[in-house]
């Protein structure tokens, strides 16, 4: 076992910080925008106008703190290949003797905030009107390079890496097995570890589920016709879409001066990814809380860590198809409508070879605990109750 020190954190928030990027935000250049485009170039200029000015004099910044502070914090000093990297992360003990652990891992342009109101319900069901057999102790971690984990101290901290640490932190809380939920790059991070310790994961739920073809060379090959329809799918949106993950990738840096210089561009690349990955029917608005999505964008704002975000693009080689974990342990699958990011069954069965619990969602998108609370954790509570330690 590396050495690892942990300890106590609390988030607190200096008054300057909040004066400046009020500061910031009240003398942002604002780009043109064509007459009449909408979303369509990009972000839309009237909701980022509002969001921004919203943020800038109604957002409750003491409330923020007062959410990011409801449960205990912890910040490792995790001791690995390449140097000592930090790893915030929320430990909530449940007080139900039956609890069992349960990690769930964030993705980008998300963080821990998207499950703040998860927390509660997970940990103590009964005190939320649930059954006190649906209890966990919840572990939330931020990647490293992520908001409270702070920018990365070295290269060569990829998804491995990332599952690495949180495996080093379970097993210094005295967890020697445990279950794992993530989406984005919490279900690459958390579909590495289930490969990488087989005997400390019990059982891995996932809302995003990568397949790789057996044949890149002729990637439809065995796929039924609806099937195929649906990959089509999936490249012709990553062929519109994935335009970030390659400057994310290939010039992380570059990007990351803009990010880090100007809350409203660092709000307009990320509120983009909400609006594309999500099903609202034309009003992102109607389906995430304006105050969620802040407390989300102050968290990469106020910890200086958009640009270091990106690094995990560049060191997890996303320009290029990395080679999927293959996954033995039992495996649960929900799949969103509104997710863009979504691979026909028979090519994530090659990833996930037990899959023993799948789910389709009529309504909710990408970032699925955040928007759709309710549906999540039916889908994850109704897979884990069958699962053992």
């Amino acid at each position: 076992m590396n050495n690892i020190v942990i300890e106590p954190f609390e988030f607190s928030l200096p008054a300057d910080d909040v004066a400046d990027l009020r500061a910031r935000l009240s003398r942002t250049r604002w780009t043109d925008w064509l007459p009449g485009s909408g979303w369509s170039y990009g972000t839309d200029e009237k909701f980022i106008k509002q969001l921004c000015a919203y943020w800038q004099e109604g957002f409750d910044f003491d409330a923020f703190v007062q959410r990011i502070n409801a449960f205990p914090q912890f910040m490792a000093e995790v001791g690995a290949e390449g140097g000592v990297e930090r790893m915030h992360f929320y430990h909530v003990r449940s007080p139900e003797p039956t609890a069992r652990p349960l990690v769930l891992v964030h993705g980008w342009p998300g963080s821990v905030v998207e499950f703040l109101d998860l927390i509660g319900p997970l940990s103590d069901p009964v005190a939320h009107g649930g059954d006190a057999a649906d209890a966990y102790h919840v572990i939330v971690p931020t990647l490293p390079g992520y908001g409270f984990s702070g920018p990365t101290r070295g290269n060569g901290v990829n998804t491995r890496k990332a599952g690495a640490m949180i495996a080093e932190i379970m097993e210094a809380l005295g967890y020697p097995r445990y279950f794992l939920q993530g989406g984005d790059w919490g279900a690459i991070v958390t579909s590495a570890m289930a490969e990488d310790y087989p005997d400390r994961v019990a059982a891995l739920h996932v809302n995003m589920a990568p397949g790789g073809p057996p044949n890149p060379a002729i990637p439809v090959a065995g796929l039924s016709k609806d099937e195929a329809a649906e990959y089509a799918r999936l490249g012709q949106f990553m062929a519109m879409d994935a335009g970030y993950s390659y400057v994310q990738s290939s010039r992380p840096q570059t990007l990351a001066v803009a990010m880090n210089d100007s809350p409203a561009g660092l709000a307009s690349w990320i509120i983009d990814k909400f609006h594309a990955w999500t099903d609202h029917g034309g009003d992102l608005g109607s389906v995430f809380d304006r105050d969620h999505l802040l407390d989300n964008l102050s968290v990469y704002w106020f910890t200086g860590t958009a640009g270091s975000s990106f690094r995990l693009y560049h060191e997890s080689n996303f320009r290029t198809p990395y080679a999927h974990a293959v996954v033995d342990v039992p495996t649960g699958i929900a799949r969103f409508a509104g997710d863009p990011f979504r691979w026909p069954r028979s090519l994530v069965e090659g990833t996930y070879r037990n899959v023993v619990d799948w789910q389709e969602l009529p309504h909710g998108g990408h970032f699925a605990a955040f928007q759709r609370k309710d549906d999540f954790l039916r889908v994850v509570r109704a897979f884990l109750a069958g699962q053992g330690l």
